[in-house]
C-alpha cells in the first residue's frame, strides 16, 4: 500500500494506474477509521480496479476549533486497517497542501447546504463540497463512495457532481451499526460510558418512524412520536428533526406516501450525533 503526503506523489500514483489501464475508486475520510469506512472500501472495490483512501481531518467543515481540536487522530491504526481491506494507497496531505496560503475559493450548494442539518452546522457542508471537490480534482477517480449517515452530505455531493459536470459516479452505502442499533461514527470514542449507553435512542427512534411509515402516518404524527421518543432519553437534547422527500430534501406535509427521509442530530454533552433513515410506505 503506497503512502502518498504530497499532491504531487498521488497524482503520479494515479497516473501510473492510469497508464496500465486500470479504474480508480476514492473514499475520502477524516481518518479515526471504523467497519463503516471499511463497507465504503467494499463498495468501490466492486466498481473500481483500485481503491485508494484519504485521509485529511478538514479544518474548514469544522464550526468550533475546540471541536476540530479534539477530533479522534488514529494514524497508525488507520493505516493497517485500509491495507488489510486491500486499499492500494491513502494520500494524507498536510492542512497547506489543500488550502494553500491565500486560497480564498469555495464550492458550495447553495440551498442544498443551508436548510436541514446545515442550519444545525452553519458552514458544515461548505467545507464539505470545498473539500470533496478538491480531493476529486486531486485524485481525479473513477467512482467514489459517501455513506448514507449523513444523508443530507450524501445528496451535497451528488448535486455538486451533477452541477460542476465532474465525471465521477457517486456510491452510497448504507449506514453501517454497533450491535445495539447505534450508527457508527468516529464520534461515538469521545461519548462518555453514560452518553453512550444512552446514544442507541437515535436508531431506536427511527425503528419507532420506520413502523410508523409503514403502517400510514402523517408528518405531523411523525414528529411528535420522534420527539417523544427522544424526550424519553434525559441525557440528549433533539437538535434537529427533519422529515423530507429522500431526493430533493424539501420539506412535506400531510400523509406519508412516498419514501421519506427521516434525519435527526442529538446532542450528548459536547457530542453531536446525527442518524437517519429512509422509510417507505407499504
Amino acid at each position: 500500500m503506497e503512502i502518498c503526503r504530497s499532491i504531487p506523489k498521488i497524482r503520479a500514483y494515479v497516473a501510473s494506474l492510469r497508464a496500465e489501464g486500470k479504474t480508480v475508486g476514492l473514499v475520502p475520510t477524516m481518518g479515526a477509521l471504523h467497519a463503516g469506512h471499511i463497507a465504503l472500501v467494499k463498495a468501490v472495490a466492486r466498481h473500481a480496479d483500485n481503491v485508494i483512501a484519504t485521509i485529511f481531518v478538514n479544518p474548514t467543515q469544522f464550526g468550533d476549533a475546540a471541536d476540530l481540536a479534539k477530533y479522534p487522530r488514529t494514524e497508525d491504526a488507520d493505516l493497517a486497517l485500509l491495507k488489510a481491506a486491500g486499499v492500494a494507497a491513502v494520500f494524507m496531505p498536510q492542512v497547506d497542501d489543500i488550502y494553500p496560503e491565500g486560497a480564498e475559493t469555495i464550492v458550495e450548494t447553495t440551498v442544498l447546504a443551508n436548510m436541514l442539518h446545515g442550519l444545525v452546522r452553519p458552514g458544515h457542508y461548505r467545507g464539505v463540497a470545498t473539500v470533496v471537490t478538491k480531493l476529486f480534482n486531486i485524485v481525479g477517480p473513477d467512482v467514489a463512495a459517501f455513506g448514507e449517515k449523513d444523508y443530507q452530505q450524501l445528496q451535497v455531493i451528488r448535486k455538486m457532481v451533477r452541477d460542476l459536470h465532474i465525471p465521477i459516479k457517486i456510491l452510497p452505502v448504507p449506514t453501517i451499526r454497533e450491535a445495539d442499533g447505534l450508527a457508527m461514527s468516529s464520534r461515538n470514542t469521545r461519548l462518555t460510558p453514560a452518553d453512550r449507553a444512552a446514544a442507541v435512542i437515535l436508531s431506536q427512534a427511527l425503528d419507532v418512524t420506520e413502523k410508523a411509515v409503514q403502517s400510514g402516518t402523517t408528518v405531523s404524527d411523525l414528529a411528535k412520536s420522534i420527539r417523544a421518543t427522544i424526550a424519553t432519553q434525559l441525557r440528549g437534547t433533539l437538535e434537529g428533526l427533519d422529515i423530507v422527500d429522500d431526493e430533493t430534501l424539501a420539506p412535506i406535509s400531510g400523509p406519508i406516501t412516498d419514501p421519506t427521509a427521516i434525519m435527526i442530530s442529538v446532542q450528548f454533552g459536547d457530542i453531536l450525533l446525527i442518524d437517519q433513515r429512509v422509510a417507505t410506505p407499504r
